[in-house]
């Protein structure tokens, strides 16, 4: 028994050891394969489906895929990165992928060709009549085709860094030949919609969605290394092998970066950021506001070219001026980026050397001012053509003059001037000076352009404003999403505002979240002004911008330029219309009035309550009274009786038959209507005179008779001894 055990202590010790020896025997057999991994194609040695070459220093790695998550088999030949094999770089076959695994990429003739177990080719590069070709993968990810010679001197014949698919890697040509193609979508290497180039015409990059401009570079570049602000010579590639820019099949055109500490892929750099860095999103003379639920809105002094598709949120038609004269004046923005223009900047000694030199060309749209390295000297740039790709309230933005006539952004000597992209069209006030004083609730930082709303609970940025419809839109900022619905359906107010304020807060409200705070929530609010009183005046001087008005003192003792007699005013439209003298001039008036005039004290306004009150009762009394009367007075005349009595009462003794409550007609128009009392209108004749028919000259026809059986009265006449129904 001690034995056996003994003996099988001896065999378990002995397969331990064993076991040691085949994982010692198994690293040296892989250390060996990793040894001998391989980097080139000969003649002699292809690589097949499962096969790969691996970069020198073991960074990239060629072989098959198949990014496709469908069970149809997609093979592409392509090279990733070795430490993640997700990352491809480049694909041979990307328009035409093999449905099997019988793949194989070897040298023939001179080529080096991509073909199945069948021998079809499905992608092919090289020279004929070249005997000796090898195809080696270098550690930057370039592949390379050499022809080499007796000598053992190698030619290149061609290189994939020549023929990139969607991906740029530090070492290809960065020149005018440069041209990445999207992949169609996340899993197929297909070329897609977009295409990123150069445009040699502008000397700008540019993202192409087909034939379509998606983004562009704003000012002049023909690097793209200038596009990520990086100092890169054509030599300097070494350095940045773990960079990469990448023509994304969304359209982002992206620059990564490997962080070695986390060994996973950043992305540090895209364009475009947002819709509005796409390319002229809001179209000329559009200004773009990512910041905003409604981005696009434009310039002071310009209007929607197609209302209609603008209303409807297409705004590639873009804006056009309100007048057809440039003027003489210049709309300051501040914060502003658009595209460059073409023309180059020139030095200049100060901001007014490049104000007159717009001036001075009839073309020029708009100059700005930049300042040189250092600050030392300043450079003018103007542009001639119309401005694209606007974007406001930009951190790197610039000011930026439009040229305008100032007809155009204040078309009163009594509106204030523009702040920013946003019109303050009169009544709306942000100082003493300009608007109507009531309306004194914004504010417009000269700094930054932008223009807000003061409330008692905190001053809240405009985004929008709307003259013809008076309404203005404020951005409310809330530390998380907000539902709307919610918020009306149970009543809760979003901003409440003083109930003598000329402002409305509407039922409108939307939440969105921002591009700069994507975890917090902007309401959108939109708010109404009520249409102004008459503007306030200090002589009749200040009227002559309100034709048919005079500067005159109102029951509050306050000049404005009121209406004169057959004129009444319009809030709405700001002018003096015709219409009746002392007409009531609209909703806002009617709520202000009843303060304005009854400032006195509570029980004499009581006391004159009750009196208005008490004469009206009786007016309607009295109303009543006279109606009934009046009905009973006709409804006599309708009975025979009545009719009796009142052709042998005293009144229609009378001339005029003062007291009758009936109308009065006289014997021209009898005459006229029975046509003289023609024989042909004379319908009988019975005990009280002959019967004629009529019809007076608005075509109400009657019976003009002197007999008891009429059915109803309608009027009478009296002339001489003639008494007429």
């Amino acid at each position: 028994m001690q034995e056996s055990h003994a003996v099988q202590k001896t065999m378990m010790i002995r397969t331990s050891r064993w076991s040691v020896v085949l994982h010692i025997l198994s690293v040296i057999l892989s250390s060996l394969h990793g040894c001998s991994a391989r980097d080139t194609i000969t003649v002699k040695s292809s690589v097949v489906d499962g096969q790969t070459l691996v970069s020198a220093e073991n960074r990239f790695e060629l072989g098959f895929f198949d990014p496709s998550r469908s069970s149809n088999v997609k093979r592409y030949v392509g090279i990733w990165y070795t430490s993640n094999p997700e990352t491809v770089v480049w694909v041979a076959n990307r328009e035409k992928p093999l449905s099997d695994k019988s793949g194989v990429l070897h040298i023939a003739n001179g080529f080096l060709k991509l073909s199945d177990k069948k021998g079809k080719v499905y992608w092919n590069m090289g020279q004929y009549k070249l005997s000796n070709v090898t195809a080696k993968l270098n550690d930057t990810g370039n592949l390379i085709l050499y022809d080499v010679d007796v000598d053992g001197l190698e030619r290149k014949i061609w290189q994939s860094f020549d023929k990139p698919t969607d991906t740029f890697l530090f070492g290809m040509k960065n020149d005018v030949n440069l041209v990445l193609t999207s992949w169609t979508s996340e899993d197929d290497p297909a070329p897609g919609n977009f295409v990123f180039k150069q445009d040699p015409q502008a000397n700008r990059l540019v993202v192409m969605n087909k034939s379509i401009t998606y983004w562009r570079s704003w000012r002049e570049s023909g690097k793209i290394f200038e596009l990520v602000n990086l100092n890169i010579t054509e030599d300097d590639t070494q350095v940045h092998k773990n960079e990469r820019i990448v023509m994304n099949f969304t359209g982002d055109l992206q620059y990564w970066q490997f962080n070695r500490s986390m060994r996973n892929w950043s992305l540090t750099w895209w364009e475009p950021k947002d819709r509005c860095s796409k390319y002229n999103y809001c179209g000329n003379f559009g200004s773009c506001n990512i910041n905003s639920k409604l981005p696009c809105k434009c310039l002071p002094g310009f209007k929607p070219k197609v209302s209609e598709k603008w209303n409807a949120g297409e705004f590639v038609d873009g804006c056009s001026r309100n007048s057809t004269s440039y003027g003489t004046d210049f709309l300051s923005l501040k914060r502003m980026k658009l595209e460059y223009p073409e023309s180059s900047s020139f030095t200049i000694n100060n901001g007014e050397d490049c104000r007159q030199e717009c001036l001075s060309n009839n073309q020029c749209q708009a100059y700005t001012v930049n300042a040189t390295k250092n600050d030392r000297q300043l450079s003018c740039l103007t542009w001639t053509e119309e401005l694209k790709s606007i974007q406001e309230d930009q951190d790197d933005g610039y000011d930026l003059y439009v040229r305008v006539p100032v007809s155009d952004i204040a078309p009163t000597s009594r509106s204030c001037l523009t702040c920013g992209t946003n019109l303050v069209p009169y009544p709306l006030s942000t100082g003493p000076n300009c608007g109507d004083p009531v309306y004194y609730s914004f504010d417009c930082d000269m700094d930054t352009g932008q223009l807000s709303f003061k409330t008692p609970s905190g001053n809240y940025a405009v985004t929008h404003v709307n003259p013809k419809a008076s309404i203005f839109d404020i951005e409310i900022q809330a530390k998380e999403a907000v539902n709307c619905h919610a918020m009306h359906s149970s009543g809760s107010k979003i901003l409440q505002l003083n109930r003598s304020s000329p402002f409305n807060v509407t039922s409108s409200c939307s939440s969105y979240f921002t591009n700069d705070s994507p975890l917090k929530s902007t309401i959108e609010v939109k708010i109404t002004w009520k249409p102004p009183l008459e503007p306030t005046c200090n002589s009749s001087a200040d009227c002559k911008e309100w034709p048919h008005s005079t500067c005159n003192i109102t029951g509050t003792g306050q000049k404005r330029c009121l209406c004169n007699s057959a004129f009444r005013w319009d809030g709405l439209g700001l002018t003096c219309t015709p219409g009746a003298t002392g007409q009531l001039r609209d909703s806002f008036n009617k709520s202000k009035r009843l303060p304005l005039y009854l400032i006195v004290s509570l029980p004499i306004a009581m006391a004159l309550l009750c009196a208005i009150l008490s004469i009206y009762l009786w007016r309607t009394k009295m109303v009543k009274k006279r109606a009934k009367q009046r009905k009973a007075h006709l409804h006599r005349y309708d009975t025979e009786r009545g009719v009796k009595e009142l052709m042998e009462s005293s009144h229609l003794e009378g001339k005029d038959g003062t007291g009758i409550d009936v109308p009065f007609f006289d014997f021209e128009s009898i005459l006229a209507a029975t046509d003289n009392f023609s024989d042909e209108n004379k319908l009988g004749k019975g005990g009280f005179g002959p019967v004629y028919k009529g019809k007076f000259p608005g075509g109400q026809e009657i019976a003009k008779l002197q007999h008891r059986n009429l059915v109803r009265l309608l009027g009478y006449c009296i002339k001489g001894e003639e008494k007429i129904l």
